[in-house]
């Protein structure tokens, strides 16, 4: 069981990255938002699971153990495999998640991508009373959250702090919440408003 990695990013793109660790490249499945995150040429450590099937071998990461673990879990659901457990956790944090459970509301997971019906009830049943996240209604600390990412993946991308900070301040108060709820869509505005004025990796 490869249980984490640490080393090099030589790519990230969608929902793969490549991962140098002691001269080997381990090519792990992971969350677009957490491939926004990761800058080519920068150290980081995922946390990892290794699914063996008769066929084929997929490692799977995680920014946070936390992730991992709820992946896991989802993946203990009837009818739910790696790639559509990933799809929830691309879709849902795990504190939201662990609310859609308490709350018994599928209609969370009838939203992702190759979640019907079924499996999403299956999902709050079977998982009900298993999540060791705290749930917590969404408020304006769910949106801090996405902003205080945003900005780290542009200081990834070579903007300095302060300007990744101050343009995602603009754009969250510009746009409203319901643009800027998402990571992926936050980041796309936040880009948009810095412009084309640095390539991605440059910094002052």
């Amino acid at each position: 069981m490869i249980s984490s990695v640490r080393g090099t990013v030589l790519s990230a793109s969608g929902t793969t990255a490549v991962i140098e660790v002691g001269g080997v490249g381990y090519r792990v499945g992971i969350t677009p938002q957490l491939a926004l995150t990761l800058a080519v040429g920068s150290t980081t450590l995922l946390h990892t699971t290794l699914i063996v099937r008769e066929d084929d071998m997929s490692l799977f990461g995680f920014a946070e153990l936390e992730e991992l673990q709820v992946f896991d879990l989802l993946r203990s659901v009837t009818g739910v495999g790696p790639k559509s457990a990933q799809g929830v956790l691309s879709t849902m944090t795990p504190s939201q998640i662990a609310v859609a459970i308490a709350d018994d509301d599928d209609a969370a997971f009838r939203r992702v991508s190759g979640i019907g019906p079924k499996t999403a009830k299956l999902i709050v049943l079977q998982l009900a009373g298993k999540l060791d996240v705290a749930p917590t209604a969404p408020t304006v600390t769910t949106a801090s959250t996405t902003a205080s990412d945003v900005v780290v993946a542009l200081v990834g991308l070579g903007w300095s702090e302060r300007d990744a900070q101050a343009t995602v301040d603009d754009v969250v108060a510009s746009v409203g919440p319901e643009t800027s709820a998402t990571v992926p869509a936050l980041l796309r505005a936040a880009l948009t408003r810095l412009g084309p004025q640095r390539s991605a990796g440059s910094r002052s």
